[in-house]
């Protein structure tokens, strides 16, 4: 029986999709090459490309001269097939960024956050992620995905963010989609993701989590929160709140818990940016404090300063520790604003750790830096902008 039409269409656009993702992987490559490793005809191969090529999702990168035969044809996926957007946003800081289908970043921005309401907090947002694409000549129309990093868990039921302690009033509902008619109307595909869920994302995209088999990223910074990658794949648990580690208690029935009640976690408490100033405040440094000075002050030695980051770190190794317990990870990265002092960090918390538990992963400093939040939305919006793309009608490819 002759093979139904639709069953030649679909098997058409796998053979092109199989094409695609192998360029992705190991471009540029001619025709022969793509059939040694995909297996497919040397016509089945020329077709699929010629219809890529068509589309605009592939193009040609040159020529190689073979040890026999003639010259090939080299091909490569167009990056210009389509553009994403990255959008972080923090308490103290906003960046953007935006990249073209290989992940290339285009133009990105970093600015102070002086949004004094969560309405401003979103304009803000907005406007940092309209400079970045009008720097990079990208027009709404062609970012084909936009993901945005924010403390808290996104709820899509209702539009709101659950647990954004540090953004006050960032509970409301809407505020993303006027993120979203700002930046491009209703036509704009835009998700909203916890920060540390990107941060690990990224970091096992482009950073210290490449080839990880379960790792977690430890963002510490005005909040306290985790992600966890699995073989590659975001954990976020029933209800997107895996990874909130900030509600763990001190201990049962601990008076941190009972002053900040279920709003502000203990554990966020006892080992963010903001516990750092407050020990070192307690052991009597003066002035105007904060993590960073607080850090360098133990660097040279300020024995309040050390004391204070010596706290940070046996808290720290509590974290860890029970972060072992539960997910067994190969390897912990500890990220974000106080994460940047691994120097200072990293040798307390192994040592603590050896005293708390039998459970030791390795573990490293971030890669990325002030950017994994930034670059893990980035390789998110690319999950869903490469298939999109290229599903997208032959004449939207490339549309002005």
């Amino acid at each position: 029986m002759d093979e139904q039409p639709w069953n030649r269409q679909r098997l058409r656009s796998n053979n092109e999709w199989l094409l695609l993702e192998h360029l992705r992987n190991a471009a540029p490559a001619s025709r022969a090459q793509l059939a040694r490793v995909t297996g497919l005809s040397k016509p089945t191969v020329s077709s699929a490309l010629a219809a890529l090529e068509q589309r605009g999702l592939v193009r040609e990168a040159g020529t190689a001269l073979p040890e026999r035969g003639r010259t090939a044809v080299l091909y490569e996926p167009d990056p210009t097939a389509g553009y994403v957007l990255g959008i972080d946003i923090g308490r103290a800081r906003l960046r953007a960024a935006v990249a073209d289908l290989s992940g290339e970043v285009l133009s990105r921005i970093d600015v102070p956050n002086t949004g004094r309401t969560a309405a401003a907090l979103a304009d803000a947002a907005a406007r940092a992620a309209g400079k970045v694409m009008d720097s990079a000549d990208v027009s709404a129309d062609r970012v084909v995905h936009a993901a945005v990093g924010t403390p808290g868990v996104f709820d899509p039921e209702d539009g709101r963010v659950r647990y954004a302690v540090n953004l006050p009033g960032w509970g409301r509902a809407g505020l993303f989609d006027k993120v979203r008619e700002q930046l491009g109307g209703s036509a704009l595909e835009l998700s909203v993701h916890n920060d540390a869920n990107l941060a690990a994302l990224g970091e096992y995209a482009f950073g210290a989590g490449r080839g990880s088999k379960l790792f977690v990223y430890v963002l510490i910074g005005t909040g306290l929160g985790i992600g966890i990658v699995s073989h590659g794949e975001l954990f976020t648990g029933a209800h997107g709140a895996a990874g909130e580690v900030g509600f763990l208690p001190l201990s049962l029935g601990s008076p941190e818990l009972l002053r900040h009640g279920p709003r502000r976690g203990a554990l966020e408490e006892a080992v963010s940016a903001d516990a750092v100033v407050r020990t070192a405040r307690e052991l009597g440094m003066t002035g105007r404090l904060t993590a960073k000075r607080i850090f360098d002050e133990a660097r040279a030695g300020t024995p309040a300063a050390v004391a204070a980051v010596r706290q940070e770190s046996e808290r720290l190794a509590l974290v860890v520790a029970a972060v072992s317990a539960v997910l067994d990870p190969d390897l912990v990265v500890l990220g974000g604003g106080v994460g940047r002092s691994t120097d200072l960090l990293l040798a307390p918390v192994r040592a603590a750790l050896h005293q708390t538990t039998p459970l030791r992963p390795a573990l490293a400093p971030s890669e990325l830096g002030d950017n994994a939040v930034l670059l893990g939305a980035i390789a998110t919006a690319l999950r869903s902008a490469r298939p999109r793309v290229f599903n997208l009608p032959t004449n939207q490819t490339h549309a002005s």
